[in-house]
């Protein structure tokens, strides 16, 4: 029995403090007067009283009542129940300080004001219904004035109302007014009552949220309630409370929280409070908090709260039946005729307690199972039972869900496993729904209906343990009569008299000692249900994965391995470890060892003792730290039993090789293991008192492995695992053993009936027990945490133990409780490993000791007793240390032998290692099928060219097969240590990693064996590098066998000895005075003048850090100093011998110029007088002009050498233009040319004071003038008409134009699909300025519903239905244009803008920074197009991306697949643009009859390339073999590629960083080979070798800069030329010594190789070759759709490396092809061929080569001569009877198609003219965005992106309302924004106006339609604009200036014409101040809130214009002026 309340006190306001300013209420009576001994008085309950605070109010309040909840240091909770009224009090104003007494004395009024009282009862009990009548009747009595003694009521409900306990009778009582109440107190103490407010809670908030707080709660957040209801702020915060049980909830706890203390919510601990709503506000600082607004039904969780979610399938479940609870009519809701409502909807106590059970059953359904595993340590004299979290989430699948875990890891937890863990207690409702949980829920499985039967039986049974009496008790309990409250005269609360108020409570108290001797019902204990045990409940399927086979191959292992069968054991080893995955598996795997033990010692032979480390290593691995499956648990007895014996005397056991895993780190693993193997000793201690169980396990038969005993597990049966608790049911051929809970029950249940003696007896045995565990997991633990090297911590603990350690756990040591003293960081700075390990056992200790209740004696005695284990272990485990280094080595696979190249040397012999598996899928067996070849075990060697792997697969199902990866040591990119994840198959585990990446798309991830030594790795690398980064390219493979040259130092002067200064003297002054310079100060100035610095980095815009300049040259390039070469270092060899010169012109590359026709240079004296219109000129013989060009070059006949110096200064590097390749039809030319200077032609002779005169820069300008000039004359004239190369009537940019425009193929009746067909994709970037995208699709086609609108409109089929669709011109009528949508301006547009691409002899397709300062009326029929193209820094980064794409270092995430990476890579793109820049090159010679020049960057990266590429596709002569090598010859090393610079060929150029210009120009001849595979006489292995090997320096080729350095390195000259160049000074060390060297220094070239092998193998040909079946010219397609991904990138060969290395590749095949015999010894007829193994093009030869192979074989066998291949070949003839029958008649569709193919490559071409023409104002009109709808296609149509068919009843398609583009929805992210729906405003002054017009070109007469060369976005009507000049917009702003200064007035000048916005000082002002140029704008909006803005102004009148290079501020006069602008703006941006 307790009392009902402990205290009773009256509050009220506190006047004397309110007179000092402060507000606050005092304890005014309290009774009784003493604090009871039990609960003394709370402090400061007065703040409870009134939470918002004491405060007076004008106006008298109803009375209020709540109740407060506060807890003491106990944790115990009181319940304060207040009732709050008020009372009138008169407040006189006092005088104020200032003394004013004659106006304050006339307003001395006396005012009435309401001050708080407050009557509270403080109760641990929580009868709120009864404290709230008890309060009610005492106000009652004291407002109504009844006639009771206040002090008696008082009196009786502290001293006389006596409550039983939970489980007691009803209590009826009367405190004395006449009342009659009644208290019920609870069936069970344990279940708390909660009246409706869970229910109240729901219907505040809602379901979902409901659950986000019940969530919140679990897992400790904090929660903050707000509302105006403080007993609503009471009720929800008790919901919560109450929906948690089972669990309690431990933390701060309170449900209104008074104003003063509002600090308490920064506590950093988990609390549910409550707050007035008036203080919601304050809650926005807190950041961690949940905020719920319960008056508003709203939860606010903070973003950096992070909510786990509720398991599946409970949570779905539970809201589910909230659903039917909450909302009961929700499925009849949609009933058409629904039943009658009920006449009594179920009220809110009914749902508030089947809401409780929905609760409850999730409970049970979450701890399912909890009751297996509870671990009982202890029964007496106290049971000590705790909970195994491992095992219970491991049984349950719960590791990875966060909520389990974080409830499991909670307060509320812990203490449920204390009061609930013991099995022999009184139960309650939870204990007897878990029992039952599992059943129902299966039984609901099948029957939904019963769920909701089930959860109202639960119902009713919380109804009962509310109210157990069925029949209610009805009080009567008075109240005031209304309005009582608020009398005016009420006089205030009286004093109680306390005397009669203790008198009354003592009577009491002694009448309640005399009631409570009377004897209670007793409460009942008995033996808690199981519940289904947590092994039953094991997901089947979960089982089915380990099948009985996997187990089966398992024990047959083991078995071989008991039995001495290595090999076998061997063979099945990998299977068994893909089988160690599984959980199952790995406890098998355990349980199969324990059988095998004998002994305490199982002592195993070497390679036995090594293969069972191996597998419990695997085991640990696959498991995590936390051992939920209780593997390492098992793994603790076979690690210190199995063993092999080193010496005499000396034996190692398998725990020093299983030490690194994160396990052994873990303090909880530890613990657990503890008490599992000590709970199964007390079961032991206890078991044989049971008759039932007389059954000890006959396996264990030792007493050092007790954890084997609950680890059966019946394998062949599948059955499941019983770890971690006994108490399961065993298999049934096992006898039922009983479980330690039920022993603990009944030794509980009989402990009182035992003697003393008996007792201390099993105290005293159950503590020994405990005790000598400890001992034992002291030494266990010793064994585990002291590595074998004691030297060395183990590497586990390191912080970056994963590269280090040998294993794969995925867990950390963050998993581990022991983070603080044990923690690997700590750790690593102790050298003495023996004090961390005492340490760490010493704590576990501890911990496990007094929680076990051992006593202080023997706790005492383990501190003493570790100390000596660790030293004794660690002197024990130096000498196994030892012995174990001495063991003979594991006989490891012979290390095989690398074929070698002829002059190939070995520098480092084989180290042993692992290759291991990267990214890539080939090899792996797996989804791409075939063996497993990776990894594989054997060496890598190092060669003075290669780095090579050479070894087996470790599966021993492929071990037959050799594995080669090599790649040379020159292409080696990057070589990086790698964390090394554990790779099956691989038998010791590696410590080193090494990931070698090359520029030839390959790999190697390698391991060292545990033999090789750090510093053999160490040289390994050095050696590396040193090899990949030679001082000079001499130091290469390719010069290897022979004299390394010690080339001359090409950069130091010359030596000054009298007889060269003499010779270089004389040749000075002779060359100056040929060159007309008159006699200079400095000779060696000479005629060309020096690249200054300044100019060198102001050559372009592109210059900067990021850039590939030619700023960032090494120190040791040729080219850095680009000044003159001093002629007399050539001597007279160059100029006066024209011996040399006719050597020269043998080189394949001048022989180019033979064949077409450029004459012969050799006869000097024809200069100038030449037939031909060109020359060979010797001007750059001696490389006096530019270093980086060849020694000869085509120039114009009639154009002399002195002017060509001049005017070579105005092209960066001196790379003036020069013919490269002439039409022979057209007679147009293609030259090529570096940029022109950044600062305009003549912008670096400026900045070079010592260069001569302003004339100087006048000449050389004029001479560049002439020099075009002749370009010009020399080039046929354009408008003469040739016979097109094809057969079509499309001969010039007009015809280009009209193709473009519209699509007409001039095939009468064109279908409307082929019409509108094949569009091709892709997006040319504009790479200087994104911001000023033009044309996004260079490729489209002649669509008419294209993205080029602009031209599609004016020739449109579709747009004009009522034209003849055969009709190819077009319309004549403007009307009709206006009609279609006024395509005049537009159309006018467009041909204002073409007019510069007609009637031009040259096109000079130069970059836009260069283009804008050339004056083009200086360069009469020249048009300069300004193009986009890649720069070699974006092709450095987009080959780095590929690589990382085809050859990745890991898999491959799922959301990043391979595609998509070499999208990103941007490399296609990259191909597209050069074939695109080459395409139209080819059109404006062979279409356009023009000649070409391109002026890209330096001239020798992106000019080289398409200068190749144009030639290719221009003449099939370059489509040949010989071709070929001439292009190449020609184009990129005569005309100075930087090979060794871009190939990072030496140690200077490593920084640069590899840049693969001539492997993207293989990849586009790959390109172009695949759509015309019958036009090029070589394959595509001859561009594959050639990719190879222009990187491996193999040959001298493709090393050195240009043709200066290999003239220098004597390369150039023929090998077979006599020394005479220099035989006057070969004993000197300067000059050209190299040339006087022998020849075998001179390294071997491709070319020679290549030829060689073509004229005995047919390796190189393509036999599909037939250049007379195919057109002259290629015209292929370059949309991204039709290009492929090179197989160069992704193809390998591991039988033999790359098959590029000819002689290697055929004897590794020859030795293979050896092995592979039959029994007979026979070699084998059937040949396996594997994808990623095998080379399928070597392996499997096609017909022809099959053909000649068969036909040489004969030969040889019939004995005649063996002809050459090619002789053969070339004698094959067509069959001359069929010739006719074979000629093929070109359908209709063909023509189609092919004329499609060429309007489409025109249109390119027309794109890229009309898009540099437009770059400045039109071209603006084509960045307007689309306005896509959802649009469905009744017809077929194509999407205008992708080309792929739009169809309209399986997909719908977006369509462009205002110009008809369609596309794909997945395309719409892509689409340019070219939307043509603005209009054009005709600009009649536009200075293009005068341009004439060839009225034969169009129907649209220029009359008709006014030119424009700028657009006007006024408006989106389609009404047009008045004329206005080029000035679009003009007016005055405010200007903000630079940082810190001020604004002023400018005025400012949008002008269309030169693309800028100009300002001045003011409109009169004719000199402009400053302008912004409109290309360089990226962004312009309004923005406000500008600081230091002038007074007055309009704050949305400001707007803000971003450049690349600055952001400017402007002012309008007001918000619409600044609008108006913007919209200006924006229009051309």
């Amino acid at each position: 029995m307790s009392r009902l309340a402990d205290y009773f006190v009256v509050i009220g306001y506190d006047h004397d403090k309110d007179r000092n300013g402060s507000s606050e209420g005092k304890i005014l009576q309290r009774f009784p007067e003493t604090d009871w001994e039990s609960c003394p008085l709370t402090q400061s309950i007065e703040l409870f009283c009134r939470p918002i605070g004491w405060t007076l109010s004008a106006h008298r309040q109803p009375p209020e009542f709540f109740v407060a909840v506060l807890t003491d240091i106990d944790a115990d909770r009181h319940y304060l129940s207040v009732l709050t009224f008020s009372e009138s009090v008169a407040i006189s104003p006092t005088k104020s300080d200032d003394g004013d007494t004659e106006e304050e004395s006339a307003l001395t009024i006396h005012s009435l004001m309401y001050s708080p009282k407050c009557l509270v009862l403080v109760s641990r009990l929580d009868y709120f219904e009864t404290f709230k009548n008890c309060l009610g009747i005492i106000y009652t009595a004291y407002v109504d004035k009844l006639d009771v003694q206040l002090e008696v009521l008082v009196g009786n409900i502290l001293g006389c109302v006596q409550v039983p306990p939970p489980g007691g009778p009803q209590v009826r009582f009367s405190i004395g007014a006449g009342d009659r109440q009644a208290l019920q107190p609870p069936v069970s103490a344990t279940v708390p009552s909660s009246r409706n407010v869970t229910a109240l809670l729901f219907q505040q908030l809602g379901i979902q949220n409901v659950l986000t707080l019940f969530c919140a709660a679990l897992t400790d957040h904090k929660i903050l309630f707000h509302s105006q209801s403080y007993s609503r702020l009471t009720d929800a915060c008790q919901a919560i409370n109450i929906l948690q049980y089972p669990l309690k909830y431990s933390y701060v706890y309170v449900p209104i929280l008074p104003a003063p203390l509002y600090e308490v919510l920064n506590t950093p601990t988990p609390f549910i409070a409550g707050v007035h709503s008036s203080l919601a506000d304050d809650t926005a600082d807190l950041v961690d908090v949940i905020v719920v607004d319960l008056d508003g039904g709203s939860v606010h969780i903070p973003e950096c709260v992070n909510l786990p979610t509720l398991p599946e399938p409970m949570v779905s479940r539970a809201k589910k039946a909230l659903t039917m609870v909450m909302n009961a009519d929700l499925l009849m809701a949609d009933y058409a005729f629904p039943p009658p409502s009920p006449k009594k909807p179920p009220s809110l106590e009914q749902k508030d307690k089947e809401i409780r059970a929905i609760f409850i059953r999730f409970f049970a359904e979450l701890l399912t199972g909890y009751r297996s595993c509870l671990t009982v340590i202890r029964i007496h004299p106290e049971p000590f039972i705790t909970f195994h979290k491992a095992n219970f989430l491991g049984h349950r699948g719960m590791v990875d869900d966060e909520f389990i875990v974080r409830v499991l890891e909670g307060m509320g937890f812990g203490t449920f496993v204390a009061e609930r863990g013991t099995p022999y207690r009184s139960c309650d409702i939870f204990d007897e729904v878990y029992a039952n949980i599992h059943e129902q829920l299966t039984a609901e499985t099948g029957d939904p209906e019963k769920v909701m039967e089930n959860i109202k039986e639960l119902a009713k049974l919380l109804n009962t343990n509310e109210s157990p009496n069925p029949q209610p008790y009805v009080q009567k309990v008075p109240k005031p009569t209304d309005g009582a409250y608020s009398r005016i005269h009420q006089a205030p609360f009286p004093v109680l008299e306390s005397l009669s108020v203790h008198k009354i409570l003592t009577e009491g108290i002694e009448k309640h000692n005399l009631k409570s001797k009377m004897n209670l019902r007793p409460i009942q204990v008995r033996i808690v249900p199981m519940g289904t045990p947590i092994t039953a409940l094991v997901d089947r399927q979960r089982i089915v994965d380990n099948n009985a086979r996997r187990l089966e191959v398992l024990r047959n292992c083991i078995n071989f391995v008991f039995d001495n069968k290595i090999s076998d054991a061997r063979i099945i080893f990998p299977a068994v470890l893909r089988a160690l995955k599984s959980r199952v598996a790995r406890l098998a795997l355990t349980q199969e060892l324990s059988y095998h033990i004998r002994s305490n010692r199982a002592v195993l032979e070497h390679q036995q003792f090594d293969l069972v480390v191996k597998l419990l290593n695997c085991c640990l691995q696959n498991d995590s730290s936390m051992d939920e499956n209780g593997v390492a648990a098992a793994i603790l007895p076979l690690a210190t039993t199995f063993c092999r014996k080193l010496c005499t005397g000396i034996i190692q056991f398998a725990y020093t090789c299983v030490q690194e895993h994160a396990v052994w780190q873990n303090m909880q693993f530890w613990e657990a293991a503890f008490y599992q193997d000590v709970q199964k000793q007390i079961q032991q201690l206890y078991a044989p008192q049971y008759e039932e169980n007389h059954v000890s396990d006959k396996h264990d038969s030792y007493q050092g492995s007790p954890t084997l005993k609950n680890n059966e597990l019946n394998v062949s049966k599948n059955c499941s695992n019983g770890h971690g608790g006994s108490q399961e049911k065993r298999s049934s051929y096992r006898a039922r053993e009983i479980g330690a809970l039920e022993i603990a029950a009944e030794q509980l249940r009989t402990w009182p009936t035992l003697s003393e003696g008996r007792k201390e007896e099993m105290v005293s045995n159950e503590e020994s027990t405990v005790y000598s565990q400890a001992i034992h997991y002291a030494n266990r633990m010793v064994y585990m945490r002291v590595p074998l090297e004691t030297q060395k911590t183990i590497k586990t603990l390191s912080p970056d133990w994963e590269s280090t350690s040998n294993s794969n756990i995925a867990s950390s040591l963050a998993d581990s409780e022991s983070i603080d003293a044990e923690s690997g960081y700590d750790e690593m700075e102790i050298c003495d490993v023996g004090t961390n390990v005492i340490k760490f056992v010493t704590r576990f200790v501890d911990k496990v000791c007094n929680d076990s209740r051992v006593t202080q004696e023997h706790i005492k005695s383990l501190h003493q007793m570790i100390p000596g284990v660790v030293a004794m272990h660690i002197e024990t485990l130096e000498a196994v240390n030892r012995e174990s280094k001495r063991l003979p080595p594991i006989q490891k696979p012979k290390i095989l032998k690398p074929s070698l190249l002829p002059g190939e040397e070995v520098v480092m012999d084989g180290l042993r290692v692992y290759l291991l598996p990267d990214g890539r899928e080939e090899g792996l067996g797996g989804n791409m099928g075939g063996p497993t070849l990776l990894p594989a075990e054997g060496a890598i060697f190092l060669t003075n060219y290669r780095i090579l792997f050479k070894g087996t697969p470790c599966d021993p199902l492929a071990c037959e097969q050799i594995v080669i990866r090599s790649f040379p040591i020159s292409t080696l990119t990057k070589e990086k240590l790698v964390k090394l994840q554990y790779t099956p198959h691989i038998d010791q585990l590696p410590k080193e990693g090494l990931q070698l990446r090359a520029c030839i798309f390959q790999l190697m991830k390698i391991a060292f064996d545990e033999e090789v030594s750090p510093d053999d790795v160490e040289a390994f690398r050095k050696l590396s590098t040193k090899y990949r980064s030679p001082t000079t390219v001499f130091m290469t493979f390719a010069f290897v066998g022979q004299v390394v040259p010690q080339p001359s130092a090409m950069l130091k002067p010359v030596e000054k000895n009298a007889s060269l200064k003499n010779f270089a003297k004389k040749t000075i002054m002779k060359t100056a005075r040929k060159a007309g310079i008159a006699k200079q100060k400095t000779p060696k100035r000479k005629y060309v003048l020096p690249t200054p610095p300044m100019s060198r980095r102001s050559m372009s815009p592109r210059s900067s850090a990021g850039s590939d300049s030619e700023s960032d040259r090494p120190a040791s390039e040729a080219l850095d100093d680009l000044s003159i070469i001093d002629e007399g270092e050539f001597g007279r060899s160059w100029s006066s011998d024209p011996k040399v010169i006719e050597r020269l012109m043998e080189r394949p590359g001048y022989q180019d110029y033979v064949r077409q026709g450029f004459g012969d240079p050799s006869d000097v004296t024809l200069r100038g007088k030449s037939i031909d219109q060109f020359r060979i000129s010797t001007v750059n013989s001696n490389f006096s002009v530019s270093k980086s060009y060849p020694a000869l070059l085509v120039v114009p006949a009639n154009f002399p050498d002195d002017s060509i110096r001049k005017f070579a200064r105005t092209h960066r590097q001196y790379r003036f233009p020069v013919v490269t390749w002439r039409h022979p039809r057209t007679k147009a030319l293609l030259l090529r040319a570096s940029g022109f200077h950044g600062r305009g032609l003549m912008g670096m002779l400026k900045s070079d004071p010592t260069t001569g005169t302003s004339t100087g820069e006048i000449s050389a300008s004029l001479q560049q003038e002439r020099y075009f000039s002749t370009i010009v004359a020399a080039t046929p004239n354009s408008m003469k008409s040739y016979k097109p190369s094809y057969s079509d009537s499309l001969t010039s940019l007009d015809s280009l134009m009209l193709s473009g425009v519209q699509d007409s193929l001039l095939v009468p009746e064109t279908p409307e699909v082929v019409r509108r067909s094949h569009p091709t994709t892709g997006s040319m970037r504009n790479l200087n300025n994104p911001k000023s995208s033009f044309l996004t699709l260079p490729r489209r086609t002649a669509r008419t519903r294209s993205a080029w609108q602009t031209f599609s409109r004016i020739g449109s089929i579709r747009e004009k239905p009522r034209m003849n669709s055969s009709s190819a011109t077009l319309d004549t009528s403007p009307a009709m244009l206006h009609q279609n949508g006024g395509v005049s301006e537009r159309s006018d547009l467009l041909h204002s803008s073409v007019q510069g691409l007609k009637r031009v002899a040259l096109y000079v397709l130069g970059e836009k920074a260069q283009m804008k300062g050339i004056k083009v009326e200086s360069f009469p029929k020249c048009d300069f197009i300004p193009v986009d193209f890649y720069e070699v820094r974006h092709v450095k980064a987009s080959f780095k991306k590929l690589m990382r794409a085809c050859v990745p270092s890991a898999p491959l995430a799922p959301e990043t697949g391979f595609l998509k990476l070499v999208e990103e890579s941007e490399w296609l793109l990259q191909v597209q643009n050069i074939m695109q820049l080459s395409g139209a090159t080819v059109d404006l010679l062979d279409v356009q009859g023009s000649s070409v020049m391109i002026c890209l960057e330096d001239g020798w990266d992106c000019t080289t390339q398409v200068v190749s590429v144009s030639q290719l596709l221009l003449d099939p002569y370059y489509r040949t073999i010989e071709g070929f090598k001439s292009l190449v010859e020609k184009e990129w090393l005569s005309f100075g590629h930087r090979f060794t610079h871009r190939s990072n060929q030496t140690v200077a150029n490593q920084a640069s960083g590899f840049a693969p210009m001539f492997l993207q120009f293989l990849d586009v001849v790959h390109q172009i080979h695949n759509q015309f595979p019958l036009s090029f006489e070589f394959n595509q292995f001859f561009l594959r070798f050639i990719a190879y090997h222009y990187v491996s320096n193999r040959f001298r080729t493709f090393m050195m800069d240009n043709e200066y350095e290999r003239v220098e390195a004597g390369w150039l000259m023929d090998d077979r030329r006599s020394s005479k160049i220099n035989h006057d000074q070969s004993d000197l060390e300067g000059g050209f010594v190299p040339f006087a060297r022998h020849q075998s220094n001179q390294g071997m070239s491709i070319w020679d190789y290549i030829e060689k092998h073509h004229r005995k193998t047919t390796l190189f040909m393509n036999f599909l070759y037939s250049p007379t079946d195919e057109d002259a010219v290629l015209r292929p397609y370059s949309n991204i759709s039709n290009l492929r991904i090179w197989d160069y990138y992704l193809l390998e060969d591991l039988a033999h490396g790359p098959a590029y290395e000819i002689e290697t590749t055929n004897k590794e095949i020859q030795i293979s092809e050896e092995e592979k015999t039959d029994s007979s010894g026979q070699p084998l007829l059937r040949k396996i061929v594997n994808g990623c193994y095998d080379n399928v093009l070597l392996q499997q030869p096609n017909a022809f080569r099959l053909m000649l192979q068969e036909l040489h074989k004969l030969e040889t066998d019939l004995g005649h001569f063996q002809q050459k291949w090619k002789t053969v070949w070339d004698k094959l003839e067509l069959p001359t009877g069929k010739r006719e029958t074979m000629h093929r008649n070109l359908s209709f569709n063909t023509q189609i198609v092919k004329s499609h193919g060429r309007s489409i490559h025109k249109r390119s071409t027309l794109e890229i003219l009309v898009k540099g023409k437009m770059l400045g104002e039109a071209a603006k009109m084509f960045s307007q965005p689309h306005r896509f709808e959802k649009h469905t296609y009744t017809t077929p149509a194509y999407c205008d992106y992708c080309s792929q068919v739009l169809w309209g009843l399986l997909k719908t398609g977006m369509h462009c309302t205002d110009c008809g583009y369609n596309c794909h929805e997945k395309c719409l992210s892509h689409v340019p924004k070219n939307c043509t729906k603005l209009k054009i405003v005709p600009d009649s002054s536009s200075s293009s106006a005068n341009v004439s017009r060839a009225s034969d070109t169009s129907t649209l007469k220029s009359e008709e339609l006014p030119v424009e060369t700028g657009p006007t976005y006024a408006t989106y009507t389609p009404t047009t604009t008045a004329t206005e000049n080029s000035c679009l917009h003009k007016g005055y702003l405010f200007k903000r200036g630079a940082l810190l200064k001020g604004w002023k007035q400018r005025w400012f000048v949008l002008d269309s014409t030169k693309h800028q916005l100009r300002y001045y000082d003011s409109e009169e002002d004719t000199n402009c101040k400053g302008f912004i140029e409109l290309f360089e704008v990226q962004s312009v909006q309004p923005i406000r809130n500008v600081q230091g803005a002038p007074k007055k102004a309009d704050e949305n009148a400001f707007f803000e214009l971003k450049t690349s290079r600055r952001i400017y501020n402007f002012l309008a006069a007001d918000a619409k002026t600044a609008q108006n602008w913007i919209d200006r703006i924006h229009s051309f941006i």
